[in-house]
């Protein structure tokens, strides 16, 4: 998250930040009316109607390691941003697409990916670009 952000919304009144919490359970009917929420003291249902949920921005891709080359922070890295000791067992005579990995055929986007910018429509977005590298590839 943007230190940017942050510190909007540390200074904003009219949002609780609840760290080291867990929603467990949200009710209503229709629309939100309450959660249950689980924290070092115990757990309470809380009426709220909104929640924003940040969840993270460590990409959970050390399952690809071997396979694909990450950054040093774990994103999975493409096209342009691949180095060449990446490259170094690439078979084919072309440079990868601008969203494939350094395994020909596999590509990433959204926010697994090195150097993209967090943001749904992005992913959105390379999604439906990589659809025609993935035809280019078969």
């Amino acid at each position: 998250m943007s230190r940017y952000l942050i510190r909007r919304i540390e200074e904003s009144p009219n949002i609780a930040l609840h760290t080291r919490s867990e929603i467990c359970a949200l009710e209503g009917n229709g629309r939100l009316e309450r959660i249950q929420v689980r924290h070092p003291a115990g757990e309470e249902w809380r009426d709220i109607a909104h929640v924003f949920l940040m969840t993270g921005a460590a990409p959970n891709t050390q399952w690809l390691d071997g396979c694909v080359a990450l950054d040093d922070k774990g994103f999975v890295c493409t096209g342009h941003d691949l180095r060449p000791e990446d490259l170094a067992d690439w078979p084919l005579a072309r440079a990868p697409y601008l969203l494939e990995t350094s395994l020909p055929g596999v590509f990433a986007v959204g926010d697994v990916r090195a150097g993209n910018v967090k943001r749904i429509a992005s992913a959105v977005g390379e999604g439906s670009i990589c659809v025609q590298f993935v035809h280019r590839s078969l």
